[in-house]
């Protein structure tokens, strides 16, 4: 483009129309420059590439596990594991013997063990009544019995009854008691049920007599009654051998019951 101006003055117009027609000469140049392309109708359409499918989504964890702090990977280099110093023997240094454990006193158990021993022993076989019964005879045994002849039983009452043929017969007192030779220890305290399977025979008396006194007595309840004659004597179905000879002094001691028969009046004194 010409920089001249031409003579004769030309107006500003006529200026900027002629700059404005040598940008226009200056870009068809630039223009033909350039390699032509196809028009966009005649281009070839890139291939389009396959969609690809969504990754899948992690699910959210729960509220807990969001809020749980990231923890460091554990590493999975070998642990090394240190033993510890074996302790020391006995006799060998910085050994120390164990401590002393507390005596549990055998001596003093074994000791206290047999005074209880003891003590159980006296309570069992301590009198309890007037008869001299102990605890030990008084617990019933009825499972333990032998049933047979000359068997000594007595229930809650006082009486004591022997078992002769299968009948219960009471001794009537200690004085009868002790003539057949019984102590204590032959008694078995039963039940009072037990004793009334038995049927009941006749009652075993004493009857005692003093040297000096021609008359004689049977003792019934720790009374003494006195036979009247031979004749009651028999019918009474009383022997010679049940008469036991004691003191007079010891006869008179012993209350006076009725006689026997009943009606036979006032008893003699021995």
């Amino acid at each position: 483009m010409s920089n001249k101006i031409p003579e004769g003055g030309h107006s500003t117009t006529d200026q900027i129309l002629d700059l404005l027609l040598d940008a226009l000469v200056e870009r068809q140049k630039a223009r033909r420059a350039r390699p032509q392309q196809p028009p966009a109708a005649h281009r070839p359409e890139p291939e389009k590439e396959p969609a690809k499918p969504a990754p899948p989504t992690r699910p959210e964890p729960p509220p807990s596990e969001q809020q749980r702090p990231i923890t460091a990977q554990r590493s999975h280099s070998p642990r090394v594991v240190t033993k510890p110093p074996p302790e020391p023997k006995p006799g060998e240094e910085g050994w120390e013997p164990p401590p002393r454990q507390s005596s549990i006193n055998m001596g003093k158990t074994i000791g206290r063990l047999t005074i209880l021993v003891v003590v159980l022993l006296v309570l069992v076989n301590i009198p309890v009544t007037r008869y001299g019964v102990s605890l030990a005879r008084i617990l019933p045994e009825t499972t333990s019995l032998i049933i047979r002849d000359g068997l000594v039983m007595k229930g809650s009452s006082p009486e004591i009854y022997v078992l002769e043929d299968g009948k219960l017969r009471w001794i009537s007192s200690m004085d009868a008691f002790e003539h057949l030779g019984l102590t204590w220890q032959d008694v078995h305290v039963v039940e009072d049920e037990f004793l009334e399977k038995f049927e009941k025979g006749a009652p075993i008396h004493v009857l005692l007599k003093c040297p000096t006194s021609p008359h004689i007595y049977r003792v019934e309840n720790q009374e003494k009654r006195w036979i009247r004659d031979i004749d009651t004597f028999e019918a009474e179905g009383h022997v010679w051998d049940d008469v036991r000879m004691v003191t007079c002094d010891y006869l008179r001691s012993i209350p006076d019951g009725a006689p026997i028969p009943e009606g036979a009046g006032q008893p003699p004194q021995p």
